[in-house]
């Protein structure tokens, strides 16, 4: 059904995208015929994504900031810019890598456009791979909002951007 958000296995070569990945997740939407591409999709999510997300990213932000974590696309140049505070690694019509390392934690959001014209699906796939135990700290803190948060993130996809 267009527009619905379901949890589905996740399909991506984790050893080419986050090598040593301890989490991995993936939810897909199916957008019917719309035309979108992955950077589309993406953008969807993140900039177009419930209000009250923002106010959970911006609480985020002013809570991690005396542990010296990064609150924005801080750090090393993005080769394909920025969406959001999400740095583009490599970009495809049909795939797009974002994400960052930190000293906590590395990170990796992939999003995939599949099928044909008239049926369309875009899948979310997070990566994650801890370095400490402030990382591994941190993805438990965020755990409960995490599928939450992407479920709601991911159903902006199939909506008109706003």
């Amino acid at each position: 059904m267009i527009g619905t958000v379901r949890e589905v296995t996740p399909n991506v070569d984790a050893g080419a995208v986050l090598a040593g990945a301890q989490f991995i997740d993936a939810f897909r939407v199916e957008i019917g015929a719309a035309r979108v591409d992955a950077r589309e999709a993406c953008v969807r999510m993140v900039l177009h994504g419930p209000r009250w997300i923002d106010v959970l990213l911006r609480l985020r932000n002013i809570l991690v900031t005396p542990f010296g974590l990064k609150t924005s696309g801080e750090g090393a140049p993005a080769p394909h810019g920025l969406i959001g505070l999400f740095p583009v690694v490599s970009e495809t019509p049909e795939r797009l890598v974002a994400g960052f390392n930190d000293s906590h934690l590395d990170f990796r959001l992939v999003i995939e456009v599949e099928g044909d014209a008239a049926s369309r699906q875009v899948t979310s796939t997070t990566l994650v791979r801890t370095h400490n135990l402030l990382g591994r700290s941190y993805l438990a803190l965020i755990m409960p909002f995490h599928k939450l948060v992407v479920r709601s993130m991911m159903g902006c996809i199939a909506e008109p951007a706003r």
